[in-house]
């Protein structure tokens, strides 16, 4: 499941005009890889919310921004699996 968000959340950055061409799992959301700003990170979210059903609070967006891609992944298939979402 973790892939199927990885590839939704790569194409979904492609559409907001960002190059994922180098990015990796290990690659960071925020200042220190993919440079997201707090706008885009809210984007990435409510795009995240209406794919896969799941919340994300304000506060969360703070956290967000200092994971990397493969740590955004695993808590959007964590809060999946919470809400009992089929994979």
């Amino acid at each position: 499941m973790q892939d199927t968000i990885r590839e939704f959340v790569l194409a979904t950055l492609t559409a907001m005009n960002y190059d994922v061409s180098e990015v990796t799992g290990d690659t960071d959301l925020g200042p220190a890889g993919l440079d997201l700003e707090s706008l885009a990170l809210a984007d990435l979210a409510v795009q995240v919310e209406e794919e896969y059903g799941v919340r994300f609070e304000l506060d969360d967006m703070e956290g967000t921004a200092l994971m990397t891609l493969d740590e955004f992944t695993a808590d959007v298939a964590k809060r999946l699996a919470s809400a009992g979402t089929p994979a």
